[in-house]
């Protein structure tokens, strides 16, 4: 008879919701549909540089769907970046140690890095599964990455509560959310929060245009206004995006104008029910994976369907806004401010 599969799980990168979740997923599958042997492995990438594990049984992954933070631990360890003398002798460590476990496939949950240094091991002849995850929503190859619904439903939340106290002292207001590369939770939460300018990395914004949107909003008796900005648009080093954008409106429109920065509030707490489905899925999914032996995959999601894309087409890959997105178009179609055009 043959051997149950041993599986290995690991949280690599930023927290977010949906990971514990994502590893009841995987393990509870591999355990009650496949028989398989599950472990954890702690602290992303650095626990396979450590040998630092714990086997996971059935009964320690009940109770964790709804738990914000993974179970396991992460950490932002890149073992094929090049920045000391040990650098190089990572890969080989983490193969070495890979086979000590007798490990038949390690499954990574994380974001672009993540899927980037998986598909590297892939490159290095083991076995490997990846599932993305990411506030951000911009890995490549999937339509939407578990994480992304929760934190916008944070931001949202924020944007709503926001436009009470600008109405209240007449102010215009500035929201930053995160998105360093991507603008997908900027222009969602923008769009769903009722944001009258919203600024994204892929949209290059002139502030004179949006200083003489918001003027024009003033003069014709609208009191205040909502901005929200994406951490990673144009601004000078060193300083906040929203505190660059707060204080240019200020100077050029002469109403105030406050600043919040969300933070890592928007990567906290219980995942969404959204999120929690989500997550489920691509465990299960990508334990379905193992059992076929369909190695060197990450799970992803087109349109309703669940499926894998190859990790040497993902590493290393970004999925930004693209310039004709239909809710760009609506946004503009609304009168919604994006800093190009008035």
């Amino acid at each position: 008879m043959k051997q149950p599969k041993k599986i290995g799980i690991l949280t690599a990168g930023g927290d977010c919701p949906g990971l514990n979740a994502a590893i009841r997923g995987v393990g509870k599958t591999a355990i009650l549909k496949y028989g398989m042997e599950v472990v954890g492995i702690s602290s992303g990438f650095l626990g396979l540089l450590e040998k630092d594990y714990m086997p996971l049984e059935e009964n320690d992954l009940s109770g964790i769907l709804t738990l914000g933070g993974t179970i396991l631990g992460t950490s932002r360890e890149k073992p094929f970046k090049k920045t000391h003398q040990l650098a190089n002798k990572k890969p080989e460590l983490i193969k070495e140690h890979y086979m000590e476990a007798g490990f038949d496939c390690v499954v990574c949950i994380g974001g672009n890095g993540t899927m980037r240094t998986a598909s590297l091991l892939a490159k290095e002849g083991l076995n490997i599964i990846g599932l993305p995850k990411t506030i951000d929503n911009d890995v490549w190859g999937t339509d939407q990455t578990f994480g992304f619904d929760s934190a916008l439903n944070i931001a949202t939340d924020a944007i709503d509560r926001l436009h009470s106290t600008a109405n209240s002292h007449k102010r215009i207001m500035v929201i930053e959310v995160m998105g360093h590369h991507a603008g997908w939770l900027a222009l969602y939460a923008g769009m769903a929060g009722g944001g009258d300018v919203i600024l994204i990395p892929e949209i290059p914004y002139d502030i004179k245009i949006v200083n003489k949107y918001l003027k024009k909003r003033v003069n014709s008796g609208k009191p205040y206004s909502i901005v929200v900005v994406a951490e990673g648009i144009k601004r000078p080093k060193g300083v906040s995006a929203a505190t660059y954008i707060a204080e240019k409106i200020e100077d050029g429109v002469g109403v105030e104008t406050r600043k919040t920065i969300l933070g890592y509030i928007q990567r906290g707490g219980s995942p969404s029910p959204t999120d929690r489905l989500l997550a489920s899925s691509y465990g299960a999914y990508a334990v379905d994976l193992i059992a076929r032996e369909e190695y060197g995959n990450m799970v992803m999601k087109k349109g309703d369907e669940i499926s894998a894309v190859p990790l040497s087409d993902v590493g290393g890959k970004l999925r930004l806004v693209p310039d004709k997105h239909p809710l760009l178009e609506k946004a503009r179609g609304l009168g919604v401010c994006l800093g190009d055009t008035l």
